[in-house]
């Protein structure tokens, strides 16, 4: 029974991090769903909203899927343990990632400045929202090509700036309890330093795999070498009998 459980343990801590840090835009983005469902009242900082509800309906749905199905790729022991899963997973990712990224730059691009929002702001999201598309479509040719290497860098890289919300709630948190809501520059900025704080772990995650990679497979070249070293037979493959052939001399005519 241990040892059935064993691939539960392979990779949860990451995937478990990845799903609290996603619990909170998961939780505003329901939150707002239902209040423009039940007709909330409206306000200057959901009159937008209101006013075009189709692209934040999808952006919402899109998000929320990519938060939770890309926390359960990082699983490890649950991509081995159910490999149809991961590639399942992974056709439902990709539209949805595209859906969240697209419907954001649209709404960056034509909605009103809300409440605290600015010009520095607008450019954050525009260049980060396009990075996520970008790195999405990367990882989708460098699967196609089979190079799983560069398809899980780049999806990596894709999902750090998209769990930017979840990040950015964590960093604004203590300012807001001690200062109260940030302003226009420091919300800009603590926005612009969650998405570069996600990205920075990614690149360390993805060079800490690539290093890991490397020593292993400077470890079998080693192996092989030593292997080789102590057998020089092995290295000219597979030995076969001598057959002596009879003296010519002594054949009878």
């Amino acid at each position: 029974m241990a040892f059935k459980r064993h691939w539960i343990r392979q990779g949860w801590p990451v995937a478990g991090g990845l799903l609290a840090l996603s619990v909170i835009p998961v939780a505003a983005g329901v939150a707002r769903l239902m209040s423009m469902a039940t007709g909330a009242p409206i306000t200057l900082a959901n009159a937008r909203f209101f006013a075009h509800p189709l692209p934040v309906q999808v952006h919402i749905v899109g998000a929320s899927l990519f938060c939770v199905l890309g926390a359960l790729q990082f699983w490890l022991g649950f991509r081995r343990r159910f490999p149809r899963w991961h590639r399942t997973a992974g056709r439902m990712l990709a539209p949805a990632t595209l859906a969240a990224g697209l419907s954001g730059l649209w709404m960056n691009q034509f909605f009103p400045y809300g409440p605290n929002d600015g010009l520095l702001l607008y450019f954050f999201r525009l260049i980060f929202g396009t990075g996520m598309l970008l790195a999405m479509v990367l990882g989708i040719a460098a699967i196609l090509r089979r190079d799983v290497a560069k398809h899980r860098a780049w999806m990596m890289r894709a999902y750090a700036i998209g769990l930017g919300a979840g990040t950015q709630a964590a960093t604004q948190l203590p300012w807001i309890l001690a200062v109260g809501v940030p302003g226009e520059l420091p919300r800009a900025l603590f926005m612009g330093g969650a998405w570069v704080l996600n990205l920075a772990v990614a690149e360390w995650f993805i060079r800490r795999q690539a290093d890991s990679a490397d020593q292993s497979h400077s470890s079998s070249s080693q192996f092989l070498r030593q292997h080789v070293k102590h057998q020089p037979d092995a290295a000219a493959g597979v030995e076969f009998p001598v057959r002596h052939q009879p003296d010519r001399k002594h054949q009878r005519c």
